[in-house]
């Protein structure tokens, strides 16, 4: 019923001029706006970015340049394994899109570090437990360690 009334009050609304701010006068003449054409002929860019995030490990380029129908760009991006990947690229009418993917193996960076050992030898307290990790020269007094 609600439905109803609504439509029906919209018809009366609308025959009535009612959603028109400024009815249009008798005998005016509507012309509507051309388009405006937007083509460029030759169309013309140049971008870049470069990402590196330490936090995330994120890291990436790429940087890309139009002239006319003609685009040429390359990016960049560590993969994964740590090896990165690098594209160029051009596209064209005549050829379409063209890649080269090259892929530079990881620079791994090792750590080297010293062993560990103790100035002094470990008892363990024989009312308290100890937890032991093996590799691990770290103590802490609520383990129950004592040290001579």
């Amino acid at each position: 019923m609600a439905v109803e009334c609504f439509l029906f009050i919209g018809m009366i609304a609308a025959a009535h001029g009612a959603f028109l701010h400024h009815p249009i006068p008798a005998g005016a003449v509507l012309t509507v706006a051309k388009p405006v054409d937007s083509h460029d002929p030759n169309p013309q860019y140049n971008y870049a970015y470069n990402v590196h995030n330490a936090l995330t490990g994120d890291s990436k380029m790429q940087h890309e340049i139009r002239d006319g129908d003609v685009v040429r760009g390359s990016y960049s991006l560590v993969e994964p394994d740590g090896s990165l990947r690098v594209v160029d690229y051009t596209a064209d009418p005549v050829n379409g899109f063209n890649a080269v993917v090259r892929k530079k193996p990881a620079i791994v960076k090792v750590a080297v570090t010293a062993p560990v050992t103790l100035a002094r030898p470990l008892t363990v307290a024989p009312h308290r437990l100890l937890f032991a990790y093996p590799g691990s020269a770290y103590a802490h007094r609520t383990l129950g360690l004592i040290h001579h």
